[in-house]
């Protein structure tokens, strides 16, 4: 007798295949059969024409530290999601040393958009190695599949320690680094993640520790994967940079190099078409290069406490270098000549993350009732009618508000045909929801779920077929997951049951559900019924089911 029989689902397979009517039987957490009259089972559940397809793949989450206290990383496995791959950007918790915790919890609070409190109540510092962390999340159990990258800037606080984000290594640093890299590979990293992003700075704004690595270093780190023979390597590039650098790291290594985050600026409409005909170029020549793109608008909340949307500005960074709290900070916001240099670095449009297009920043909600008439005017606007320059009605109002008003940018991929080219793109790789950041900010854990409903049912762009291929089988294969992205025999049953005429995502909704009673952004699920991970049910159509079991397995395990 089965344990599970899904009976009567339209069956899309994760090959890209014709989609089928069927039934799908589990036993033991694995497909054990597809098609018709399959035999009793335990529990049945009649699909009723329902889609059954693989659970979504997410290969950019940065769920290092909240998995440490939420084994169920939501809200992902409510937004279908049955595997996350965390460490993205070289932005991980291990290796970490108990004197080290303080700066690496603070650099993510300003990276990556955590609650500092959040973070020193949550984390549970179980482990100080990558191996320990892994054997950590074994024993405390996971509510999805957990894959885990060794990152680069964990790797050098842990060899230069005060140093890391103040000069090169040593040759003894880098190979201390090298040997913790192959460590890492042979307890079952996914890979090796870093970033050279400008946008990447710790608190205070010093630069994350892998921007100050030289190419000695990189290729060391990317080059020590050759020795594992398997593994990824994934980057978040500075947008100046070009992708011949990175074929070079890649084919030194003989790995596939993910590069992020290729998002569609009008400022620089074809900055990232050039980007992935460079990696088109590369595969020509044997080295296997993937783009990595989001479905989904970038689109952040912010407020002056935290403006992650200005600091990739290099007029902005005094203004990282003081507390957010003091008063030096809010005489700077006033000063004319800071508010002059920004305007002045706004007038050279670049390819950077925002380049003053105040007709998509908005006033999203104030904290005075006398400036209510405020909601919803975009800065564009608003300045206008006041006659400011834009920036300096923005900074007017937030310090008039003791920085607590709260905007909203679009800032990228908002062209829709563009990024439907991007997303058709076969160099390309479909993801980056940064699920587990920028928790203030935005909330794109529901990408796949995003992907089925406005790019395949709205736009059409691609069949459901194909978008369920890209973020399932697609991933499997190009992460080397054994075994998952595909519904066949012998698979394990990670599956997402949901309806095509009405699955996607809702607006975002801030909940303070986060240790501390920190805030942060979600997007509700719609159209999903059910997602199971190795055959157990861990979510619903109400989201993660109640008292939820952890059927998840920590990936240690990956084809060459």
């Amino acid at each position: 007798m089965h344990d599970l029989l899904i009976a009567n689902a339209l069956i899309i397979d994760g090959t890209g295949a014709a989609a089928y009517h069927g039934d799908l039987a589990v036993t033991g957490g694995r497909i054990t059969g597809i098609g018709r009259e399959l035999g009793a089972a335990k529990t049945r559940i009649d699909a009723d024409g329902l889609a059954l397809a693989p659970g979504i793949i997410d290969t950019h989450t940065h769920y290092d530290a909240q998995i440490t206290w939420d084994p169920f990383a939501s809200p992902s496995p409510a937004l279908g999601v049955t595997t996350v791959i965390v460490g993205n950007c070289g932005f991980t918790i291990a290796p970490c040393r108990p004197e080290d915790r303080d700066i690496t919890i603070r650099n993510l609070t300003h990276v990556e958009g955590m609650s500092l409190a959040a973070l020193e109540q949550g984390i549970r510092w179980e482990f100080e190695t990558f191996p320990e962390y892994m054997a950590f999340l074994e024993r405390r159990g996971v509510g999805p599949n957990v894959a885990a990258f060794v990152g680069h800037s964990s790797l050098r606080t842990w060899a230069l320690k005060g140093d890391a984000a103040k000069r090169a290594a040593t040759p003894d640093e880098v190979e201390r680094m090298r040997a913790a890299v192959v460590e890492a590979m042979e307890a079952g990293a996914i890979g090796f993640s870093t970033s050279t992003s400008g946008q990447h700075n710790g608190e205070g704004g010093k630069p994350m520790p892998s921007r100050l690595a030289d190419e000695a270093e990189m290729l060391a780190l990317t080059g020590a994967l050759r020795e594992s023979g398997r593994g990824v390597l994934m980057i978040t590039k500075d947008a100046t940079q070009a992708v011949p650098r990175f074929e070079t790291w890649s084919a030194a290594a003989g790995r596939p190099f993910i590069i992020a985050a290729l998002l569609h600026s009008n400022v620089t409409p074809e900055a990232v078409f050039e980007d992935l005909d460079a990696m088109r170029a590369a595969q020509a020549r044997g080295v296997h290069l993937r783009g990595a793109v989001s479905p989904c608008p970038l689109t952040m909340e912010f407020t002056l406490h935290s403006p992650y949307v200005f600091e990739g500005l290099k007029a902005w960074q005094p203004a990282m270098a003081l507390p957010h709290d003091g008063p030096e900070y809010r005489a700077l916001l006033a000063s004319p000549a800071f508010r002059e240099s920004l305007r002045e670095e706004l007038s050279r449009p670049v390819r950077r993350l925002f380049n003053g297009q105040w007709d998509r920043v908005v006033v999203l909600k104030v904290r005075d009732a006398a400036n209510a008439h405020l909601e919803g005017m975009t800065i564009a606007a608003a300045a206008a009618r006041d006659g400011k320059p834009p920036f300096d009605w923005l900074l007017d109002l937030g310090l008039s508000e003791d920085l607590d008003t709260y905007f909203i940018a679009t800032l990228l991929n908002n062209d829709e045909e563009a990024v439907g080219r991007m997303l058709c793109d076969p160099v390309s790789l479909v993801t980056l929801s940064d699920a587990g950041a920028h928790l203030e900010f935005f909330c794109d854990a529901g990408f796949g779920l995003h992907m089925l409903g406005h790019w395949v049912r709205e736009r059409g762009v691609m069949s459901i077929e194909r978008a369920v291929h890209r973020m399932t089988g697609e991933a499997a294969d190009l992460y080397g997951i054994p075994d998952r992205g595909r519904l066949a025999p012998g698979a394990w049953a990670d599956l997402l049951l949901f309806d095509p005429a009405t699955v996607g995502r809702l607006p975002a909704q801030r909940v303070h559900d986060l240790p501390s009673g920190a805030a942060r952004l979600v997007t509700p699920g719609i159209g999903v019924h059910g997602v199971w991970v190795n055959g157990v049910r861990i979510a619903d159509a109400d989201g993660i089911v109640p008292s939820p079991p952890t059927p998840g397995r920590v990936l240690r395990e990956f084809h060459a």
